[in-house]
């Protein structure tokens, strides 16, 4: 495996970190703004006088509860694009805002690596990557657990005119469709797999990433092969370490050649440049 690398997230025209500090970080989603909590920033913001549209107040419980506080009344939904893609943007009861600006990067490697490919896309929540994926000549399979995360991953289809692209929208637990397509023979040219923490199934199956993670990946081993081109893993919010997923990718796809990268995930702050960590990934390609 090569030493450990940050890949990092640039601003763009619907989206940049604005500014960060005393443990919150404000954020522009095309034309709102929003504050949001942010453990990683340590540090001091740059100005005093940030003035959102909505600030996500969390809860007490570790769960991660909280609400959102509009100063100024909000869309329920508003579109955001990135390239030819659009897609809509709300405010969210889980602190986000319908999809992760930070996996920009990842969506640009994983595009140079996707023309004529079939790309399974694992919680794939309201679908910007498998659309980006699909723009750039890939054929999807989209899995969600989430009834509703693929009914908007569908309407951001819609928005975008990619209505009849060649995307499998499919509400399933990862594990059992995985195990599903292990016994049916299926092969893949790339995986994305960007699990939670915790979660739960259509049918209430337990999710648990430091339990469930490595089975999933052993299965996903299953489905490549000498041609295929690609891995992603992103972990969010877990206490867990860059070198330890970049080992267990590298002890699973070794075999198939090519490299292995694990490292950091980061958000560039506008106002002085400095790196904002989000997550921790491992990917692996054969070039």
């Amino acid at each position: 495996m090569n030493p450990l690398t940050t890949i990092v997230a640039e601003p763009w025209k619907d989206f940049a970190l604005l500014d960060s500090g005393d443990g919150r970080k404000l954020e522009r989603y095309g034309p709102v703004t929003v504050v949001r909590p942010e453990p990683q920033a340590m540090w001091s913001p740059t100005r005093d006088d940030w003035d959102p549209d909505a600030t996500f107040v969390p809860g007490s419980d570790e769960e991660g509860g909280g609400r959102w506080v509009e100063h100024r009344p909000v869309l329920r939904e508003w579109p955001l694009s990135r390239g030819p893609v659009r897609f809509n943007a709300s405010l969210t009861p889980f602190r986000h805002l319908g999809f992760f600006p930070d996996m920009a990067p990842q969506w640009d490697w994983m595009r140079e690596r996707a023309a004529d490919a079939e790309i399974l896309n694992m919680f794939g929540y309201t679908g910007v990557g498998s659309l980006l994926l699909s723009d750039a000549g890939a054929k999807l399979v989209h899995v969600d657990a989430s009834k509703k995360s693929v009914e908007g991953g569908k309407a951001n289809a819609a928005l975008s005119g990619f209505g009849d692209r060649p995307i499998r929208w499919i509400v399933d637990d990862a594990r059992k469709f995985t195990a599903r397509e292990v016994r049916r023979g299926r092969r893949y040219d790339g995986i994305l797999l960007d699990p939670p923490k915790f979660g739960r199934g259509p049918e209430g199956e337990l999710w648990r990433l430091e339990e469930d993670l490595a089975p999933l990946l052993a299965d996903c081993r299953k489905l490549l092969d000498a041609d295929s081109r690609f891995l992603v893993l992103t972990v969010y919010a877990v206490r867990m370490s860059a070198l330890a997923i970049g080992e267990l990718v590298q002890q699973l796809l070794g075999d198939l050649g090519g490299k292995v990268e694990a490292g950091e995930m980061a958000v560039r702050e506008e106002a002085r440049g400095l790196l904002l960590p989000t997550a921790i990934f491992a990917r692996w390609s054969k070039s």
